[in-house]
């Protein structure tokens, strides 16, 4: 049954100023200042004192597949990489590391194009954004700037939304919404905007959490904007009138200068999932699932033009619980012009799951929908007609699901678990003692050279062979033993980068840090 589509404002560029297709709201009310990039010579790359290095790689296979890691979910959002080939069979003690650099707090994943490799953390009241060669792990560059912020909730008071690089520029997102541009090679900042002070955006629940889409020269980015500022000092009733109101809810931003393109105006706000780019019926679109912190909880599925923003259609998805949290990002079924979204907050509906088809207007249809397909922040992959997921919100009630894409049928559901001999006690005289059962919890899934690589919430790698005919592990490794392992793993030129969040002692004290492995294999 169709969703009621509601009406959206929305306003695009037109020469020098901007047409409202509704009621006004106004030109960009803070161009930045765009600096001016000479061919400044690039720095080379040193070691730091947070790097460890511990072995050089070996050399790529002269057959070997490459590719980028630009953005959060890799080449094609779709958190499938096409490297190959990779080492599956590992030596005792897991793939060998080749190094690691400490790093401060946050839940971001690293993104890679050519020789540069970009993280971005929180240090001390700074959000810090640095430049590491791929292989080496040595420091092109450093820049940071100050932040103000304390997660509600006890968490890291660093950034959730990933670095993105395109046409020699990176930009950040930071968890006070403070938007950034670099230069790559250089680190010198092209333009830097402060959106929530100049699109009076709250704090939500954790903070901003979603990274720039990077596509045709703009950076598109779930700003959440409001037309009053809610504060955390606002009795409820004030602050839930607040977060009611409309603002700029999706913004296209000139990735050269910085500048509003075009925007959408609306009254749901920011979620935690990055917008994702698609070409449907030989056009290419934008899907922004948004939702912000708002009592009612409200928030979905827009469909934009990328050129101009035009709002296509706008489909209300979000459990009503005041506490869901939309993270999981928009699954692009391309070959069937659908989208999947999905939510995990069992206390609201909807719950789980729906798959949208897109007819030749860019309207919306449901084609199925199901309550045990709900992803929380791990993202859905699609491969040849089916979905693989995390179905759960929290780590207990967590499973691993096949589903078909076209149906929704369930294929098969199962809890990924394992004695972990790394953990056994000595038992008494000598006898050998129990070992902790653990599994992949809320685990990362990244398709790479024909299998599955899983990251277990606490740190624990996997290659698995996944198929609607079922699930099978291949190899696993303990990489460390620490909770909030909640960032997709990023692999390129055959290397793996893996972010632990937090500290570990169960294999000798170890604080947060980006950790990189080699995976390079023979040719086949």
């Amino acid at each position: 049954m169709r969703m009621k589509a509601l009406s959206i404002l929305l306003f695009t560029c037109v020469g020098a100023g901007l047409a409202i297709s509704a009621e006004p709201f106004g030109v960009d009310p803070s161009p930045p200042k765009v600096a001016e990039l000479s061919e400044a010579p690039a720095p080379r790359p040193q070691a730091f004192d947070r790097l460890t290095f511990h072995a050089a790689p070996k050399p790529l296979s002269k057959d070997a597949v490459t590719s980028d890691w630009p953005s959060f979910l890799g080449p094609k959002d779709d958190a499938i990489s096409p490297e190959t080939p990779l080492l599956h069979a590992w030596p005792e003690g897991g793939p060998p590391k080749v190094w690691e650099v400490r790093k401060g707090e946050g839940y971001t994943s690293p993104a890679i194009s050519g020789e540069h490799l970009v993280i971005f953390h929180a240090v001390e009241g700074k959000e810090v954004i640095e430049c590491l060669h791929p292989e080496t792990g040595q420091r092109y560059w450093v820049h940071e700037y100050p932040i103000n912020y304390r997660d509600r909730f006890g968490y890291a008071n660093g950034p959730r939304g990933s670095p993105s690089i395109a046409d020699g520029r990176v930009v950040t997102v930071g968890v006070t919404c403070m938007m950034t541009c670099l230069d790559l090679k250089t680190g010198r900042v092209a333009w830097q905007r402060d959106l929530r002070k100049e699109f009076l955006v709250p704090q939500d629940f954790f903070g901003h959490g979603g990274s720039a889409l990077l596509v045709d020269g703009m950076a598109i980015v779930n700003v959440g904007g409001k037309s009053e500022m809610a504060l955390d000092d606002d009795d409820m009733e004030d602050r839930a009138r607040k977060l009611a109101t409309p603002g700029l809810c999706v913004g296209s931003f000139d990735l050269k200068t910085g500048r509003l393109l075009w925007g959408v105006k609306d009254s749901w706000g920011a979620s935690y999932a990055t917008p994702v780019a698609a070409t449907m019926h030989g056009k290419k679109k934008v899907f922004v699932f948004t939702g912000g912190e708002s009592n009612p909880a409200t928030g979905g599925l827009l469909c934009l033009d990328a050129k101009d923003g035009t709002v296509h259609d706008r489909i209300p998805w979000r459990a009503d619980d005041y506490t869901s949290a939309t993270a999981s990002s928009p699954v692009i079924i391309p070959e069937k012009n659908r989208v999947f979204i999905s939510t995990a907050y069992p206390k609201g509906r909807p719950l789980g799951g729906v798959m949208l088809e897109f007819d030749e207007n860019f309207k919306a249809r449901e084609v199925w929908k199901s309550e045990r397909l709900a992803t929380h922040w791990m993202n859905p992959v699609y491969v040849d007609g089916y979905l693989y997921a995390i179905d759960g919100e929290l780590q207990q009630s967590s499973k691993l699901v096949c589903v078909n894409a076209d149906t929704g049928e369930e294929k098969w559901r199962e809890d990924v678990i394992w004695e972990e001999t790394a953990l056994a006690r000595p038992g008494r005289g000598g006898r050998p003692g129990s070992a902790p059962v653990l599994g992949i919890q809320r685990a990362s899934l990244l398709k790479v050279d024909g299998k599955f690589l899983v990251l277990s919430e606490l740190g624990s790698l996997l290659w698995m062979d996944l198929s609607p005919s079922g699930a099978k592990v291949e190899a696993r490794a303990p990489l460390f033993f620490a909770p909030h392992t909640w960032c997709l793993p990023a692999v390129s030129r055959g290397l793996l980068y893996v972010m632990q969040n937090e500290d570990e002692q169960a294999m000798g004290s170890s604080g947060p840090r980006i950790l990189c492995y080699d995976l390079r294999a023979l040719a086949k």
